[in-house]
């Protein structure tokens, strides 16, 4: 299994970024997938996940302002940001957990300019 994120960026404050995560080895479809954020000096923060059937979740400072959606027949996971602000900047990954092992994509950076 093998997790790829991509898609983040600088970005203005107020300004959107979608993150994406394209899977390998498992489907998305039938796995949870969920979204971390990595801050300096921080734990790793779950931020949004999708479930295998669709349902979705979200930390309390993420709700209304992140969108997780996913594209079965690309295989990928989003992450939709809308809004941006200082507290958004970090690496992004997603993760999945298929027969009780626990996958980590490589991460992508966001960072928001004021």
């Amino acid at each position: 299994v093998q997790l790829q994120a991509s898609g983040g960026g600088l970005v203005q404050a107020g300004g959107s970024l979608r993150l994406s995560c394209s899977a390998s080895g498992t489907l998305v479809s039938t796995n949870g997938v969920a979204w971390y954020r990595q801050t300096p000096g921080m734990q790793r923060e779950w931020v949004a996940t999708i479930a295998s059937g669709g349902a979705t979740n979200y930390v309390d400072s993420a709700k209304g302002r992140f969108h997780v959606s996913r594209d079965n027949d690309a295989n990928t996971v989003y992450l939709q940001i809308d809004s941006l602000n200082s507290e958004d900047t970090g690496v992004y990954h997603c993760s999945l957990i298929r027969r009780g092992v626990r996958y980590w994509g490589q991460g992508t950076q966001v960072t928001v300019s004021s």
